[in-house]
């Protein structure tokens, strides 16, 4: 009897163990090469690392030079005037997709993969592909005047007052699908009583919507936000890909600023404070985030 119970409680002890002994290998991985790394940019962006990284303690003089810095100035107004225009216009065209694809249209299983399809394309492809559209010498302007129509310019990528605009299309164009697919989801947890319920008592279609489906949505929305707002603070291979931060600096934002002061102009402090106050804006955005969520499930 002794042996049975010592071999059952060894078995329940194994139990609980072994999940922890399979998952400490990625466990440690990501402490050391994610954590561990951002302590240790954290800290660089104290000292006077400049080509390679170094121990000198410089405090805040780093930031100091950050905030001084014209070419940061422009890429903060940069990511300001293409975050602005990404999230919105991302929400908008995602939600009405939803909605229109909520209607039990014909066609619905054909058309949602291929509003979903960009996503699954990385941003250096859809960069590149977009590069080849909008390029004037072998794109939508080129193919035009081989059509005959010589009069059609479209030269945003090549003009530094529009070429912010150029990453805005090919953003939008690739995550919008997976914000319809969020918002489509939403629509269809929708109690479907309560709608009937309102339509009995007389309400039309648009009050329907302003009054009873979009206030369901805020999950939706909240969710939304947080993502494309992420996605829009870490953008790098896209701006590379299609413009390349140029035409000068026009399309340079915080991320590829981090780059260039970090590993072509060896200014790794500086670079290391700007990937901070990247991480800074981040976590403002995520931590309220995560918190209404834990809230409400509590």
């Amino acid at each position: 009897m002794a042996t049975t119970l010592a071999r059952a409680d060894y078995r329940t002890r194994l139990q609980t163990i072994l999940p922890k002994l399979v998952l400490s290998p990625s466990l440690a991985l990501i402490l050391l090469f994610v954590y561990g790394f951002i302590l240790f940019t954290i800290y660089l962006s104290f000292t006077d690392s400049r080509m390679l990284p170094s121990f000198g303690w410089v405090g805040f003089e780093n930031y100091d030079k950050l905030f001084r810095l014209r070419h940061w100035s422009v890429a903060v107004s940069n990511l300001a005037i293409f975050s602005t225009l990404y999230i919105s216009i991302c929400i908008v065209i995602g939600l009405a997709l939803a909605i229109f694809l909520d209607q039990k249209i014909r066609g619905e299983g054909v058309l949602r993969p291929i509003y979903l399809y960009p996503m699954a394309l990385s941003f250096i492809v859809t960069g590149t592909a977009w590069k080849w559209l909008l390029d004037p010498g072998i794109g939508l302007e080129n193919t035009m005047h081989l059509w005959g129509w010589d009069s059609f310019t479209f030269n945003w990528i090549k003009d530094r007052n529009n070429a912010i605009y150029t990453i805005v299309l090919a953003a939008v164009w690739q995550t919008s699908g997976f914000v319809m697919a969020m918002f489509l989801a939403g629509l269809r947890g929708i109690d479907n009583e309560m709608l009937k319920a309102a339509q009995i008592d007389g309400a039309s279609n648009f009050q329907l919507y302003r009054r009873i489906i979009i206030p369901q949505l805020r999950p939706a929305f909240l969710s939304a936000f947080v993502i494309l707002a992420h996605l829009s603070i870490k953008s790098y291979d896209l701006i590379i890909a299609l413009t390349g931060g140029g035409p000068g600096r026009a399309t340079e934002v915080p991320a590829t600023f981090m780059y260039s002061y970090t590993f072509t102009r060896n200014q790794m402090g500086i670079g290391a404070s700007s990937a901070v106050i990247m991480l800074m804006t981040i976590a403002a955005i995520m931590i309220p985030y995560l918190y209404a969520e834990l809230r409400e499930k509590d």
